[in-house]
């Protein structure tokens, strides 16, 4: 064998591992401990004794992680959030923070009330538009851009290498959540992003059993120094358990995202021309307004999430939901089972959101199947 460094889909498969040593055994183990022994010397064996520090399963999975990204470090938390709210704590007291109109709503409203509180300076704007972006960098004090693409729930594209660019010669970090893409697709950090976000609850895990966030960092820096501080005096580490299951869900990853995408472009393009659809919103679709900087962007395949504006009101996209059979009304995405979500009514009356649209994660299933339960739901709204 080369000694070229293994491609993602065997990283992904391997789940990064050696064969167990002692038993043999093909499956990482779990190390459960809540504590380590040093050495004869009274030294560490692994970079912590703790757990709250971190354990053994813990650094596997998250140099599984960093591998896909083709970054230089990760952090695992109990949620996405975590993650997301510890990178926001780095920024400095009135430090300018620069994000989407679209995107996760828990984060924006989040957000907001830092701003609110006078922790941060905000900025929501559109950020498919360069030139609002670059209106709204202030140099010297924009500390943060983030962005999401594709956006929930719009499925918005946003360049990377742009954007990181115009936040740079601001003298900003560009982080992006990259759930949507799953380290499958697109490499935020190989396209100049200095972290990437992924709510590990989603398509990195899978299976719909785990909440989970991560941070990656394309470089390990103070800032970075500084992160891994905060995790570990706020206890805030992935317990193994959690981890273990992570690294299961890796090993199919990229069979799973590519299923789903390939089911979602066929529901995109079934239902684009419904006259009960007023507007199918999916990246795949060359009608799709960041269709061809998703070309570029993301290069296997368009993910498994798309939205449908309905021809009807509030009420109406609320029902429709509950007219299907095979897929799930629920929150979350990425799981192995397609689920349709009315946002407006999630997000609540202050979200952008437009009453009407339903939010669709495509799983596994026969796409027949999936076609036929959306047609049968729209006929009978």
């Amino acid at each position: 064998m080369s000694n070229e460094r293994p491609r993602a889909e065997t990283i992904a498969a391997h789940a990064f591992r050696a064969v167990e040593p002692t038993t043999g055994a093909v499956v990482p183990p779990i190390y459960m401990a809540s504590t380590f022994a040093r050495d004869e010397s009274y030294e560490k064996r692994l970079p912590d004794d703790y757990q709250r520090g971190g354990s053994p399963t813990l650094y596997q999975a998250e140099a599984l992680l960093a591998a896909l990204e083709e970054g230089a470090g990760c952090l695992l938390y109990p949620s996405g959030v975590a993650a997301i709210f510890s990178l926001v704590d780095t920024v400095p007291l009135g430090g300018h923070v620069v994000a989407p109109v679209n995107m996760y709503y828990g984060v924006r409203v989040w957000l907001k009330s830092l701003a609110d509180k006078g922790r941060i300076a905000l900025s929501l704007i559109d950020m498919t538009d360069s030139a609002a972006l670059r209106a709204a960098m202030q140099p010297g004090k924009t500390d943060l851009v983030w962005i999401e693409t594709p956006s929930n729930p719009t499925w918005d594209v946003i360049d990377i290498a742009e954007t990181a660019a115009i936040a740079h010669e601001a003298g900003a970090i560009l982080g992006v959540d990259a759930t949507a893409t799953a380290a499958v697709t697109t490499r935020p950090l190989t396209l100049g992003a200095d972290y990437v976000f992924h709510s590990v609850t989603k398509y990195l895990n899978g299976h719909s059993d785990v909440l989970a966030g991560t941070l990656i960092t394309r470089e390990t820096n103070e800032r970075w120094a500084l992160l891994q501080a905060l995790r570990t005096k706020t206890g805030a580490p992935l317990a193994p358990f959690e981890c273990w299951l992570l690294m299961r869900g890796v090993r199919t990853l990229f069979v799973r995202y590519r299923e789903a995408s390939a089911n979602a472009k066929a529901i995109a393009r079934h239902f684009s021309s419904h006259p009960k659809v007023e507007r199918v919103l999916y990246p795949g679709l060359a009608t799709h307004p960041g269709h061809e900087i998703a070309r570029r962007q993301m290069t296997d395949g368009y993910g498994g999430m798309l939205s449908f504006l309905l021809r009807t009101d509030f009420d109406g996209a609320r029902r429709f939901c509950t007219l299907l059979k095979v897929i799930t009304p629920a929150t979350s995405l990425g799981g192995p089972e397609s689920l349709a979500e009315h946002r407006k009514l999630i997000e609540g009356p202050d979200s952008p959101v437009p009453d009407n649209l339903v939010r669709f994660s495509i799983g596994l299933e026969n796409v027949n199947d999936l076609i036929s339960d959306i047609s049968q739901a729209l006929d009978r709204l």
